[in-house]
């Protein structure tokens, strides 16, 4: 009993497609990560005039390890294109060494 119809193709098309749909994801999870980073970032800005909290900065640096370990996964798994990953965490590095920076300036 063989089955009639497009053999192989169909399931081909069937495996680009689900290929297609993990990629999306994982470039959706990777960006609603980085924007739960971006948030952290933004609230240890807007608490400057507060305090200076080594705490929140451990955080900060464990979430920023994860976040890149996470992209390079993605990346050496092919689910993310390398010049995607590298920009959302080249943009997250770079708003983190701006809120070192400000809290750097405010201890001077």
């Amino acid at each position: 009993m063989g089955s009639i119809g497009t053999g192989g193709v169909g399931m081909a098309l069937l495996d680009l497609e689900s290929v297609d749909t993990l990629k999306s994801k994982a470039l959706r999870l990777l960006r609603e990560d980085a924007d739960k980073i971006e948030k952290l970032i933004a609230v240890q800005m807007e608490n400057l005039t507060t305090r200076h909290c080594p705490l929140y900065e451990e955080v900060l640096d464990t979430q920023m390890y994860g976040f890149s370990r996470a992209v390079d996964f993605a990346i050496r798994s092919g689910l993310v294109d390398a010049a995607s990953g590298k920009a959302l965490v080249s943009e997250l590095e770079r708003n983190l060494a701006l809120l070192y920076e400000a809290l750097k300036q405010k201890t001077e």
